[in-house]
Order: structure tokens, then C-alpha cells, then sequence
């Protein structure tokens, strides 16, 4: 088959390079020429994507994977279209930025030509292919979905820097508009992708087709709300066992013991680009959803409830020196979208506080690119804020930051023992004296 893939970013690449790996000759289109290029060369645009760079040394010299910044060039003939354009929401009023999808999809229906299925794989608000993007195409490809093309969405499921793993691992959801554009999604997807066995699963690994987009849709909006509901749960506990002496982490543990309790872990944010963006995308089509909106609304809450903590046991952090340790929103890749780090340093410098940024994923200068004093291990500090689990962090001691009054431990990943004499306070386990270490520095 010949496909195109649309947006050749973290996800939409690796995707690309899958299905080459099938056998099939994709062209990828992109608009940041940079990208094509390096592609074009075989290069990795960006790292951290296990094996990504092997398969496009493979695959682009021989001829069965190139990308161009042309619509022209990549729509037209195509057996499939993979949209993978990023789709944002606005921060304020939490409703979805369509204006990458749509101008994506004006491109590719100029140039779309009879027969041609359009899967798009980006999370969408429920009835947003139905209602928003089949009609677009329509209009400007002249074409009718189920005669001219068919459409169909697939949400993508993975995490970066795993992506070729995750695609093995989970099922590929399919939702069309019609029996004929679901037999097209089924076949394509079964061409390019291979699964493992999951005997964990009621029924076979592999492409699973839920009936109708809107289903789809809605699939891949549950996945992963629940998981923002959940965390957001589990930060309820965390903060009652704050201040009620209780370990937090020992007492999910035990609950999780019984089959029916799935407890996830507490954290100081939720990042990325999936779990704090696509409830927003839910609430966007269910306005009444009290449940999902409380959620996402507790868990954007606690950096700025632990700068207060800290606030409160020093005193007041105007004037002092504060460390956030990591920048990337989670360990293993070298991210920032949606990080807890941005409102983090925004509740310290509202305190009046002087921030410096350290992670070790990312030099001084790509530090100082986002506008933070950059922090070197060994340099004093009066405040700690561990933002980012990443394993160097669990190595850390007091002296490594000369003069630290307080470490707050947003991940709970340091080690008591390496902190002796220095309070610290760990989101969830309230087992320790806090507070009275704090008056007595």
C-alpha cells in the first residue's frame, strides 16, 4: 500500500517508520522543513525513541520511507492517510484549538483522490470526525465519505520513547463511519501492525473494532481521564495523610493488595501531553462531568498547595533561594509539555522566591532557553522541590546543597537517610515531623 502520514513529530514518525517497516512506501508530510530534512537524511529528529534511529537508517536509503513539506506530493494516490497533528486546548477556557487540525485537513482533502481511507489518530472530543472533519473534507475534496473515501478513527496509545513496544502491546482501536470503511481501517492496520499474545485480554490481541468513531473516540478519552481521576484520588489521600501522620504510599500499597483496588501514586503534577490535556477534551463535549472536572482541577492544584507548604514552614520564601530538581514531565524522556515545572517556578517566584532549574536531561543553556537560572549540584540553596522522578534525584543528600532549610519531595523518591537534620516533607507520608524539624531550623 502507499500511505501518507500527516505530522511527523514524537508520535506520527515512529508510526510512519512502522508501517514502512511492513512493507508498505509511506511519505510522510510535515510543515517544518528542518524535520524533512533530517528525516531525508536518515537522521533522528529528536532523541530518546528507542530504535528509531536504527529503522530510518534502514529504511529511508532504501527507498521505502521519505517525508516533503508538500501535500501535493504525499496525498494524492495514497491507499491510506494517517493524521497525527497535535491538537491543543486552550489553558483558559479549556476548550479544543482546532486550528492545526483544520488547516492539516483543508491540505489533505485538496489533494485527496477516490478511494483513499483517512484515519485520524490524534484524540478528538466526542463526534469531532463525524460532525467536524468528514464535512470538511467533503466540501473541499467534492468527494462522499463511504463512496468517495472513507474515514475512520484510531486513537494512537502509546508513550513516546516506547512507541514501537506500545504499538505491539495494545490493541488498535478502529471506529468508521460505515461497514465499508471499518473493513478498510481493519486491513490496513492489520497489514502494518503485529501484536503480542495478552492472555490478560477476554479476547485476541490485536485490531479491535469498536463500531463507530464516536465509540473510538470516547475509548480513548476514558483510558486516560481515568487515569487523571484516579491520581487525582490518590492526591486526596496523599494530602489527608499529609497532615494526619499517615504514610500514604504503605496504605495504597495495602489497598492495592485486594484485586478490585487500583490506587495509582500521588505527585506533586500530572504531565505530558495526554493526561492533563484530554480530560479538557472530554469536559469539552460534557460540560456536567462534576467528576472529571474536579479531578483535573485538584491536580493542577497541588504544585502551587506544596509551594505553600514549604511557605509555611519557612516562614516565608521571599528572598530565598529555591531549586526545582527536573524539568521533563516525567523519568526517561527529555519533554516539558505540560510539566509541573512551569507552575512550580511560577508559585515560587510568586512567593518571592530566586528559582534555578536543574535536570538532567537538559544543559545549562536549554535551561536558560526557558527562561530559569540553571542549577549545578553542589551550589547552595534554603529550598529542594523535587519535581521529576528521575533516579538521580534518589541519590541526592543535604550536602550536595549547602545551606538547604527544607526539601520538599513532590515524587517521593529521595532517601530519608541522605537528608538526616533537614526537614522534609513528602507528599503523602505525613509519618514524618515535619513540622517540627522546620521550627527547629
Amino acid at each position: 500500500m502507499r500511505v501518507a502520514v500527516v505530522a511527523l513529530g514524537k508520535i506520527g514518525l515512529p508510526l510512519a517508520v512502522q508501517f514502512a517497516d511492513a512493507g508498505h512506501e509511506v511519505i510522510g508530510v510535515d510543515v517544518n522543513p528542518r524535520q524533512v530534512a533530517l528525516i531525508n537524511q536518515a537522521l533522528e529528529p529528536f532523541p530518546g525513541e528507542a530504535l528509531l534511529q536504527d529503522k530510518l537508517s534502514e529504511l529511508v536509503p532504501a527507498g521505502r520511507l521519505r517525508a516533503t513539506t508538500d501535500y501535493a506530493e504525499a496525498i494524492p494516490g495514497a491507499d491510506a492517510v494517517v493524521i497525527v497533528v497535535p491538537l491543543f486546548v486552550d489553558d483558559a477556557t479549556w476548550e479544543p484549538d482546532f486550528a492545526w487540525m483544520d488547516a492539516a485537513t483543508r491540505s489533505l482533502a485538496e489533494h485527496l483522490t477516490p478511494g483513499t481511507l483517512v484515519s485520524y489518530e490524534t484524540t478528538l472530543p466526542v463526534g469531532t470526525l463525524r460532525t467536524r472533519f468528514v464535512p470538511m473534507i467533503e466540501e473541499i475534496s467534492g468527494l462522499k465519505e463511504s463512496e468517495g473515501f472513507f474515514a475512520a478513527f484510531s486513537p494512537e496509545r502509546v508513550l513516546t520513547g516506547r512507541v514501537f513496544e506500545d504499538l505491539r502491546k495494545y490493541p488498535k482501536l478502529v471506529g468508521a463511519l460505515s461497514e465499508a470503511g471499518s473493513a478498510r481501517a481493519r486491513d490496513f492496520y492489520e497489514s502494518a501492525l503485529t501484536f503480542d499474545e495478552r492472555p490478560d485480554l477476554r479476547r485476541p490481541n490485536g485490531v479491535w473494532d469498536l463500531g463507530s468513531p464516536e465509540a473510538s473516540e470516547l475509548a480513548k478519552l476514558a483510558e486516560t481521564t481515568y487515569r487523571d481521576v484516579n491520581i487525582a484520588l490518590a492526591n486526596e489521600f496523599a494530602l489527608f495523610a499529609q497532615d494526619h501522620g499517615i504514610d500514604v504510599y504503605r496504605v495504597i500499597e495495602a489497598s492495592n493488595s485486594q484485586p478490585y483496588s487500583h490506587i495509582h501514586r500521588p505527585g506533586i503534577a500530572v504531565g505530558g501531553h495526554c493526561i492533563p490535556v484530554y480530560p479538557r477534551l472530554y469536559l469539552s463535549t460534557d460540560p456536567d462531568a462534576t467528576t472529571v472536572r474536579t479531578a483535573r482541577t485538584l491536580n493542577a492544584s497541588v504544585p502551587a498547595f506544596l509551594v505553600q507548604r514549604a511557605a509555611s514552614l519557612l516562614g516565608s520564601l521571599s528572598g530565598l533561594r529555591a531549586v526545582v530538581l527536573g524539568a521533563s514531565y516525567r523519568t526517561g524522556v527529555k519533554e516539558t509539555a505540560f510539566s509541573g515545572v512551569f507552575p512550580v517556578v511560577e508559585a515560587l517566584r510568586e512567593q518571592g522566591a530566586e528559582v534555578a532549574v536543574h535536570d538532567t536531561y537538559y544543559d545549562d543553556d536549554e535551561i536558560a532557553g526557558f527562561g530559569w537560572a540553571p542549577y549545578r549540584v553542589g551550589d547552595p540553596a534554603d529550598l529542594v522541590i523535587v519535581q521529576t522522578n528521575h533516579p538521580e534525584y534518589a541519590q541526592l543528600s543535604a550536602s550536595d546543597v549547602p545551606g538547604v532549610k527544607l526539601l520538599v519531595d513532590g515524587r517521593n523518591i529521595t532517601t530519608a537517610e541522605y537528608w538526616a537534620g533537614t526537614p522534609r516533607l513528602v507528599l503523602g507520608d505525613g509519618s514524618a515531623s515535619t513540622h517540627e524539624q522546620a521550627d527547629r531550623a
